[in-house]
């Protein structure tokens, strides 16, 4: 069929405009960036999220010659961060690097988050996860997770365990727990952290927590709790003694990590400079000695390794989520 010669130009002209589009993208890529980087966090100033960023932000910033700022907002358990990041400009010029509980936990905690991908943000690469440490007071006289198992069968639900909240991670590893090892627990909720918590497990009132090694470092190495297991699916170098839960909970696997995306419509080329730096960034050995030393551990990622791994997460921690939701407060 004859095409009107009105179409035909319409189309003879897009497709001459297209390779013009890609070089006008590709000259934007090359020339990115070139003023300051915004990265939001939902972590209020001093946190592990703030802290992670700020490390990454100063190897990009020594990478690209331009500086590279933290924006905290903190509130609502993470609602406004992610709310603020979704309606920034899509030009690469601000970026959101949420921990997980942003695309696990917190949309099934409050309802029409603009917290979707690919939807609302663009995967551009993963920084670093957290496994968490099943640690209990020293006064609780056990010192192995099959000890502790036990303990917990002979005592159904009166042992405590410390949580940042419900439907958390620590949460949520609490409840996996209880369903791998066959016992029954009860969850106390600390809304202002694990910090705040820590008196309470000390002293054995509450004496079990889960979560990663920033908030437990001084506690652990004074010997005030007793860290039984890693959540992590192989020990860890720094700890090469401490066995991981799954060696006695086979499949157990509890752990935080930090991502970095963009808003939805940052252009492609962007993303993959950005992508390609963040990586870059990660395995530099200076910045990747001072991530783990905070416990964090980078797995550079791509941006469909990325989209691949928060959709897998997800899928996860669904049905555990799903069950603490039927679950009365």
């Amino acid at each position: 069929m004859k095409l009107p010669r009105r179409r035909f130009l319409h189309l003879a002209a897009g497709a001459v405009a297209l390779p013009a589009v890609a070089r006008l993208a590709y000259a934007q890529a090359q020339d990115y960036p070139n003023k300051p980087v915004r990265i939001i966090t939902h972590s209020a100033p001093g946190g592990a999220p703030d802290a992670l960023l700020r490390i990454v932000a100063d190897r990009l910033s020594q990478m690209w010659g331009r500086q590279v700022v933290a924006l905290n907002h903190p509130g609502a358990g993470g609602a406004v961060a992610a709310r603020t990041a979704a309606q920034a400009a899509p030009d690469g010029y601000t970026l959101y690097m949420p921990a997980s509980s942003a695309f696990v936990t917190l949309p099934g905690l409050q309802a029409n988050l603009p917290l979707e991908v690919p939807r609302d943000f663009v995967p551009v690469g993963f920084v670093g996860e957290q496994p968490f440490f099943l640690s209990v007071a020293t006064t609780l006289g056990v010192t192995t997770l099959p000890e502790f198992i036990a303990l917990a069968k002979k005592r159904p639900g009166e042992i405590s365990y410390a949580a940042t909240g419900r439907g958390t991670l620590s949460h949520l590893s609490g409840e996996a727990l209880q369903e791998r090892a066959g016992i029954k627990l009860l969850m106390v909720p600390y809304l202002g952290g694990t910090a705040q918590a820590l008196n309470d497990v000390i002293s054995g009132r509450v004496p079990m927590v889960i979560d990663g090694y920033p908030p437990l470092a001084g506690v652990l190495q004074s010997g005030a709790v007793k860290a039984l297991a890693i959540g992590s699916t192989q020990r860890l170098s720094d700890f090469p003694d401490l066995p991981t839960a799954a060696e006695t909970l086979p499949g157990f696997n509890a752990r935080g990590w930090l991502a970095l995306v963009a808003p939805v419509g940052t252009p492609d080329a962007i993303v993959q400079k950005l992508s390609e730096d963040l990586r870059a960034a990660v395995r530099d050995p200076a910045t990747k000695s001072k991530l783990e030393t905070t416990g964090n551990y980078p797995h550079p990622m791509t941006p469909a390794e990325l989209l691949a791994f928060i959709h897998d997460e997800q899928k996860m921690w669904k049905p555990l989520l799903e069950q603490i939701a039927r679950q009365p407060q």
